[in-house]
């Protein structure tokens, strides 16, 4: 099937701003980019606009990231690609095994551990006594993720920057990051490494769902590979595009800013098309027409502007 993914971001910067944007396909992708996947920063001015030069790199996890300096003012980000995938839904895998910790690879020992977001060493007690008693693998991960999955309840307007898997632990309400914050740090404090994941997941042969956003899901490493998880949409689900990975939503950021950036729009979207470009319908029922969405709440204060909610 071929995956469209597009988004139009768009800011208001008091003064000229240090940027960095994750805007790019994941580099593992890039195989089955079949159009697109280039980010365009421009600089509006009434009716110019003036491209910023930009300048690319890979961080420690291996994200492409794109780094510039806008001007003051208004600025937009805009990007699409289209991306052939695996007709298939996310794979169950019942009997993967989980592998001592003496005999894991060494790059993925640092998923095993506590990070911004990701409180492992608070919730040795908490993991133990929910999840201790189960079969290591796949049955334990996939009871964490279910758990996480029906004690939290989705609300946009709960949203914060500074949220932690503990604080979605005891208010139990939060966005598609904080479930996977909680799912997460509870993996890793059985030991099986567990990873932040953030791209697109469109409605693909879904119902519609509401105006499109970027999304997070998780992996856990079983069986010598990592595998998809997601504590929100906890079913089977085909679309996902991946973007970036790390250790939770501080490393993959879309869009870090060095000084002050005032959100002014946001679109994204992610939808099946044909070979000639035609979008594949919406399930019967559902929506056909997504909305544009500008929202306070998206993203996040201060340096880091994460999306993926």
């Amino acid at each position: 099937m071929l995956i469209k993914s597009e988004y139009d971001i768009q800011f208001h910067l008091p003064i000229p701003t240090p940027m960095v944007a994750m805007l790019h396909l994941h580099p593992s992708l890039e195989p089955a980019v079949r159009a697109g996947n280039e980010l365009k920063v421009e600089h509006i001015d009434r009716d110019t606009k003036t491209d910023v030069a930009t300048s690319e790199y890979r961080d420690a996890f291996g994200n492409r990231c794109t780094r510039f300096t806008t001007p003051a003012g208004a600025i937009r980000l805009s990007g699409m690609s289209i991306v052939e995938m695996a007709e298939k839904p996310d794979a169950i895998n019942a009997y993967a095994q989980q592998a001592p910790v003496q005999e894991l690879p060494s790059e993925v020992l640092q998923f095993l551990l506590p990070s911004r977001y990701c409180e492992v060493d608070e919730f040795g007690p908490i993991a133990q006594d929910l999840f201790g008693w189960m079969t290591p693998g796949w049955t334990r991960a996939s009871a964490i993720r279910d758990w996480v999955h029906e004690k939290v309840t989705f609300n946009y307007q709960a949203a914060r920057p500074t949220k932690t898997a503990m604080d979605v632990f005891t208010e139990r309400i939060g966005v598609c990051r904080d479930y996977q914050h909680l799912a997460i740090t509870l993996s890793r404090c059985h030991n099986i490494p567990a990873r932040y994941v953030t791209g697109y997941l469109g409605d693909i042969r879904s119902p519609y769902s509401g105006a499109g956003d970027f999304s997070a899901w998780y992996e856990v490493f079983l069986d010598g590979r990592w595998m998809t998880m997601d504590a929100r949409h906890n079913s089977p689900r085909m679309g996902r595009v991946l973007m970036a990975t790390g250790r939770d939503a501080a490393d993959v950021a879309i869009t870090t800013s060095f000084g002050n950036a005032i959100l002014t729009n946001f679109y994204v979207d992610s939808y099946e098309v044909l070979e000639d470009g035609t979008t594949v319908p919406s399930l019967p029922g559902t929506i056909a027409q997504q909305a544009v969405v500008t929202s306070a709440n998206r993203g996040s204060a201060g340096a880091i502007q994460g999306f993926a909610e």
